[in-house]
């Protein structure tokens, strides 16, 4: 898996209309093929900043999206950002849930944590 994230700060004269086209993106690009989640998130203490977060199946299904028509729009509104976007690619290789927690805990799954 691959968690692509892109933190970008938005002029705050075009705010509205970005912020609409974000969301938008955001669920476009959830019905993707090989995207298993896509979330746009807003930091509630900066008015402007908005994180765009999708994770992809593994890196053939991102680069066909980042090779994409929908991915240029995204490259449009990364060039409106009042400074350079934070974009980052992380490869997953394995995924953990509550077992980490029970394990490092010494619990069992009867819900002592």
């Amino acid at each position: 898996m691959i968690l692509a994230t892109v933190r970008m700060t938005l002029p705050l004269q075009r705010l509205g209309q970005i912020s609409k086209t974000l969301k938008s993106m955001a669920t476009e690009t959830g019905i993707q093929a090989g995207c298993l989640s896509s979330r746009l998130y807003h930091d509630e203490n900066e008015e402007a900043v908005f994180m765009f977060e999708q994770v992809w199946r593994n890196q053939d299904y991102l680069d066909l999206y980042l090779r994409s028509e929908h991915y240029r729009r995204m490259l449009l509104i990364m060039e409106m950002a009042g400074e350079p976007p934070e974009i980052k690619f992380h490869t997953i290789s394995e995924a953990a849930g509550i077992e980490v927690i029970e394990k490092a805990r010494g619990c069992k799954r009867n819900g002592d944590v």
